[in-house]
């Protein structure tokens, strides 16, 4: 058995912390100023990480080989079988002309694309994250935008900052149950706290979209729209995980904000914009979207196209009941990854299964979803066939890039790397409060995922609480809070970003766009968690 040690540079914690870093800066470095390859950088920042763990921290080679191997197989199912099937059914609705319909649509609520944008991206994305979750409301976002007119770039920033709002309560609130089950804490409890943390930040996300389409004139002229989307989000999301219910914060806040959108519309109008503003360098064309295109469409033709979405929904909703999840239970398989035993520096062991989920996998009903729209649609069993080889061969870089990053996320978690940065944060005394959320946020910017991110740090947060003095439930919630601000810099979400809108191989630039809107959200969420553990804001709690 393999046990870890977390300061295995001569008993240093700072030390081993400054080699524990090396494989993500590495490749934070070599996506966001190098410009090479998502696929390379990954590969090479792997290497990275094998060696440290191997020579720094003392794991058998075997073992090393092992975990990355058990990080790449893990991820099949939970990144890569979601993303190619939330693309491929994208895909099936271009090829039956349904997503052109669908675009045309949103013009019957506003024909001005910052709104648009709000509405798709921060509005139907949180409703998306709220039941799928994993990458899924990036991709169908990201490609929506496009098709409204976008530039893919800029398409795929948009979509990757609004994805945080949402995370924390993903999937109906799967990252809040993680988290209790491995701090000890009330599930309730803890999302009240979530609750009165990621509102705060969401509330903002709108304005930060409106500026990253259209600067300082997207500011001025769509402000009202953007701050009744936030503000409608945060507090329908806040209400909702404090008093109604932690599991539907998302489904309420992303109707909320949708719906507040639509009533304020019928009393204000934006100002009107240049025909080519947004103007998409990959269709080449200029043509304005006016109301009166989506009026042209027949009701079954709107129905339809927004049949795959509407089901994705009815799905994701349906296997929540406990029967179909006994029936879906039926094909999960669990079994302890061969070869590998791995302790704590403590002692304790730390778990090596392997669940295979076939049937009950996001990624398999959304595959569902995808078959039932290609008969609705009236698409060819053929032409589904076809299009799902095409969607491979649109994937073909993501891929590597996701088995790389998954096996380094595992191997720096169970070689002890993960946790040395974690411990080294949490020696800061009472200001542990303000680092918190960047633990969180360091979690999910390796693993991709606010869910592995409390499974990895959650205890970890309660115990520095405990040594600090402050509250284990602000400190786990905390973590679920910073987490989601980490989404938009992990490798996995800039992979399925870069895929959804087609300019796969430019990870690094949209790296690039997004960091620095990852920081400042996360700076403002690292303040406001400060104050919460102090009287200026307790009263929040």
């Amino acid at each position: 058995m393999f046990q870890q040690i977390y300061d295995p540079v001569n008993g240093s914690l700072f030390a081993s912390a400054l080699c524990a870093m090396l494989p993500l800066l590495s490749m934070f470095v070599m996506l966001g100023w190098l410009k090479i390859s998502p696929h390379v950088s990954a590969a090479i920042s792997l290497l990275i990480c094998a060696v440290v763990a191997g020579f720094v921290y003392g794991m058998p080679w075997a073992t090393v080989a092992n975990v990355g191997v058990y990080g790449a197989v893990f991820s099949v199912l939970t990144v890569l079988w979601i993303i190619v099937n939330a693309i491929w059914l994208y895909n099936l609705t271009v090829r039956s002309g349904h997503f052109a319909v669908l675009r045309d649509s949103f013009a019957l609520i506003s024909d001005d694309p910052r709104i648009q944008a709000i509405l798709i991206a921060f509005s139907f994305g949180a409703l998306i994250e709220a039941l799928a979750g994993a990458g899924t409301p990036v991709a169908i976002a990201g490609a929506m935008l496009v098709a409204i007119g976008l530039h893919p770039l800029k398409a795929a920033v948009i979509a990757l900052v609004a994805d945080t709002a949402p995370v924390a309560f993903g999937a109906l609130a799967v990252p809040i149950t993680t988290l209790a089950q491995v701090t000890g804490l009330s599930f309730e409890e803890l999302g009240h706290h979530v609750g009165r943390q990621t509102p705060v930040v969401a509330a903002f996300v709108p304005l930060a979209l409106v500026w990253i389409m259209d600067g300082k004139r997207g500011l001025r002229q769509t402000w009202p729209a953007a701050v009744v989307a936030g503000f409608a989000f945060g507090a329908a999301q806040w209400i909702s995980a404090s008093h109604f219910s932690v599991v539907l914060a998302d489904v309420v806040g992303a109707l909320a904000s949708a719906a507040a959108v639509v009533v304020l519309l019928k009393f204000w109008k934006p100002a009107k914009l240049p025909a080519d503003a947004f103007q998409n360098d990959v269709t080449k064309q200029a043509e304005r979207i006016h109301s009166d295109v989506a009026v042209g469409h027949s009701r079954k033709q709107l129905m339809l196209a927004y049949a795959p979405y509407l089901l994705i929904i009815a799905i994701f909703t349906v296997v929540q009941f406990g029967l179909v999840q006994k029936w879906l239970g039926a094909g999960t398989f669990k079994f302890a990854w061969p070869g590998l035993a791995i302790s704590t520096q403590e002692g304790k062991s730390i778990g090596t299964m392997f669940t295979l989920n076939s049937l009950s996998a996001a990624g398999s009903l959304l595959l569902l979803a995808g078959a039932i729209s290609a008969m609705m649609l009236k698409v060819s069993a053929r032409a589904a066939l076809e299009t799902y080889g095409k969607t491979l061969v649109q994937m073909r870089w993501a891929v590597p890039t996701v088995l790389c990053v998954m096996a380094l996320a595992f191997i720096m978690n169970y070689s002890g790397q993960t946790a040395t940065l974690g411990r080294w944060l949490a020696g800061t005394g009472s200001a542990f409060a303000f680092l918190s959320p960047v633990i969180g946020w360091i979690g999910v910017a390796v693993t991709g995922s606010d869910n592995s991110a409390n499974a990895l740090f959650g205890a970890l947060q309660v115990a520095a609480a405990h040594e600090t003095g402050l509250s284990p439930v602000l400190l786990a919630a905390a973590n679920a809070s910073g987490g989601v601000l980490g989404k938009m810099i992990s490798p996995q979400s800039l992979a399925v970003g870069a895929a959804a809108v087609g300019i796969i191989g430019q990870e690094g630039l949209i790296f690039r766009k997004v960091v620095g809107w990852s920081l400042f959200f996360l700076l403002m969420m690292a303040t406001l968690v400060y104050l919460q553990s102090t009287p200026v804001l307790s009263w929040m709690l």
